[in-house]
């Protein structure tokens, strides 16, 4: 739990790198931001002391210098295509980013629709975004892309789209997911501002892979886990290191579009300004990194989690074989197994003794590691849960917490009441009950008042998670994987 990253450091380089990215273009930049704004919590997980609004924050250093415009694909509006890490649908997504930017004072000057063509669900969507007092702009699909760059940057192509009108010297363009279309939105905006006699420049943020350290770096790795699902690889930057003689790490996309990124450019200004696409870049993330063993150490945890993560899909049903054993050989390439994670360990080393009752364990701050285990009052989660706030609080464990006659009575609301089949608490639940508890009883509330020093804290499960668990982790910041295993053989798991 060392922190190993100066978030500090990192929005004052950032942006004042960015400072002089747009000053080199001639004084207005339009920065591709791929990745999660809001809230990176990859980042988060393999750079200890990375803040989730790092980005946001980053560029609210720029005050009234900076817009933005959001895009969105109408395919995945079709689609009904969900943003898996938060279970929000991309449609939905674009009017929280809106209000993202809005509440921190940034404006949004446009949502643009990419590949529209007449869908009648995008009709639907545009008309309720301009109901809200968006400026919605249809960008459509052209003939030959990205291959065909004479037709691309003419005025059948680019020239077709609409154009978003831009005042400030920072428009970020972000968008709901990957696959959006940003990077042809902002090509189009840079060849209507050319034929307009007007000065800007592109660049792309991406935080990962970092450029600067080895491909090897677990760091780079962690990436590869996240995105083991797209087919995302990360590579040596061949045109960067045949320019400039230096090694640098960049992703297949990038390395594979840059030719016909680059021959856009040059269609529109008649020479690019870049000789790789790591020239593309702003990312200073690398250079914030002051505990090189702490970062590795949490991204070989996260590399760790990922592979959990394919298991269960592949449990689900959600995902092929092949991914989980490209999933494995990250693992391998790192160098790692799974029992490296403590937690991962001591359940492990449980479930061979006694698989009966659902374990779930957890290494607190100080390494610690805390362990519940399912009992016909408490589901395992929460006594895990309560058991570390005990341990946090210094207090014995025979310290009875929230009495059984309360739990009971909650018990009997939830079964005889509400019809739930499992009388267990919940984290949220149990979380309720200590609150109340914490009114009257000094023990209560200094468990219930070390409830912050969970965040971050990496943890196991026997089981899959129910739901409810799943997001009470989420919410209280720590970092959950489980087996790929039910606790019953039933078909239906809710």
């Amino acid at each position: 739990m060392s922190t190993g990253f100066d978030n500090e450091k990192y929005i004052r380089t950032q942006s004042e790198h960015i400072k002089e990215r747009i000053e080199s273009v001639g004084g207005k930049l339009y920065l591709e931001f791929g990745g999660k704004l809001f809230d990176d919590y990859h980042a988060s997980r393999v750079l200890p002391g990375f803040a989730p609004d790092s980005k946001i924050r980053m560029l609210m250093e720029f005050g009234d210098m900076a817009e933005a415009i959001v895009v969105i694909n109408a395919e995945d509006i079709v689609k009904n295509k969900v943003r898996r890490d938060i279970n929000v649908a991309y449609d939905m997504e674009v009017f929280r980013l809106v209000d993202s930017f809005s509440d921190r004072g940034i404006h949004v000057c446009g949502l643009v629709v990419t590949r529209y063509s007449g869908q009648e669900s995008v009709d639907q969507f545009i008309k309720r975004a301009e109901s809200l007092g968006l400026k919605v702009y249809k960008h459509y699909p052209i003939a030959g892309y990205p291959a065909n760059i004479a037709h691309i940057t003419s005025d059948d192509g680019f020239g077709k789209n609409e154009y978003v009108r831009t005042t400030k010297p920072l428009v970020v363009v972000t968008a709901p997911g990957p696959g959006s279309g940003k990077m042809a939105v902002c090509l189009s905006q840079l060849y209507h501002e050319h034929r307009m006699g007007q000065k800007s420049g592109y660049s792309k943020f991406e935080t990962f892979p970092v450029w600067n350290l080895p491909i090897n770096h677990p760091v780079n790795i962690a990436y590869e886990a996240a995105t083991v699902d797209l087919n995302d690889a990360n590579m040596l930057d061949p045109f960067h290191f045949e320019a400039y003689g230096v090694t640098t790490v960049n992703y297949n996309r990038d390395v594979e579009i840059f030719p016909v990124l680059n021959a856009m450019l040059a269609g529109i200004y008649g020479e690019s300004p870049y000789k790789s696409p790591t020239d593309m870049g702003v990312n200073m993330a690398g250079n914030c990194i002051v505990d090189p063993d702490a970062v590795k150490k949490a991204a070989n945890a996260e590399i760790i989690r990922r592979f959990f993560a394919t298991l269960r899909l592949r449990r689900e049903g959600r995902i092929d074989e092949e991914i989980v054993f490209k999933s494995d050989l990250l693992m391998k390439r790192a160098g790692i197994v799974p029992e490296d994670r403590n937690v991962v360990r001591v359940v492990r080393e449980y479930m061979k003794k006694d698989n009966s009752r659902v374990i779930v364990a957890a290494e607190l701050p100080n390494g610690t590691i805390v362990t519940g285990k399912s009992s016909p009052l408490l589901g395992a989660s929460s006594a895990m849960i309560l058991n570390a706030l005990k341990i946090l609080a210094g207090l014995d464990d025979s310290v009875l917490l929230i009495s059984p006659e309360v739990i009971k009575s909650m018990q009997r609301l939830k079964v005889d009441y509400l019809g739930y089949k499992n009388p267990r608490l919940h984290i949220d639940e149990m979380l309720v009950a200590l609150s109340i508890a914490a009114n009257e009883d000094p023990n209560a509330e200094k468990a219930f008042s070390k409830l912050p020093e969970l965040k971050g804290c990496d943890a196991h499960c026997s089981i899959i998670l129910s739901g409810v668990n799943e997001i009470s982790f989420k919410k209280l910041g720590m970092y959950i994987s489980c087996e790929p295993e039910y606790q019953t053989n039933c078909l239906f798991h809710g």
